[in-house]
């Protein structure tokens, strides 16, 4: 993956636009771990696999950004997003890596469901 550059990402995101794509949407602040200390909250999100039709996709704020999807009743967004990739299966891979580089937030879109 690499450090995302806005107007690429901005490009990649657009190429989505009005297709029906598969979503896929993870967040963490430590599940993985969450078992080193039994104190810590963990909170976490994970839907895959739903499509979606959006009809605008941003990309805004300084690193870490945020990706927004406007769907024709509402939004979905991932705040923290730092890296991205476009895979050998055309898929579009955005994560938030923390300063240690473990997950906070993937966003990922495909034209073909997501295996599972």
């Amino acid at each position: 993956m690499e450090k995302v550059n806005r107007e690429e990402l901005q490009r990649h995101i657009d190429s989505f636009a009005g297709k029906e794509v598969y979503l896929h949407l993870e967040t963490t602040n430590g599940s993985y771990a969450a078992h080193f200390n039994e104190g810590f909250f963990n909170a976490g999100a994970f839907i895959r696999n739903v499509q979606v039709r959006y009809e605008l996709g941003k990309v805004v704020g300084d690193s870490p950004h945020r990706v927004g999807l406007k769907l024709p009743y509402g939004w979905v967004y991932a705040q923290g997003i730092t890296h991205y990739e476009v895979d050998e299966y055309g898929r579009l891979l955005m994560a938030g890596l923390d300063s240690s580089g473990k997950l906070a937030v993937a966003l990922e879109l495909s034209e073909t469901p997501f295996a599972y």
